[in-house]
């Protein structure tokens, strides 16, 4: 998979980050979802054992509009 930096809210290449790849997804850098309450919340919702969630600011969800 070729990833294609996109946007970053942490200086030039720090975390968060969004890419795109060239399958036409994109691929999100963010901080682990660690809060139990969080991830009890998520498995309810059908979150699967095998994927995780990671948190990112709302400025960085621009850029996955303009990508």
């Amino acid at each position: 998979m070729k990833l294609t930096h996109i946007a970053t809210k942490s200086g030039k290449t720090g975390c968060p980050s969004a890419f795109t790849t060239d399958r036409g997804t994109y691929v999100i850098q963010g901080w682990r979802v660690t809060d139990p309450e969080a991830l009890a919340e998520l498995q309810r919702r059908g979150l699967p054992d095998h994927e995780t969630a990671v948190e990112i600011p709302a400025a960085l969800v621009q850029h996955l509009t303009t990508a």
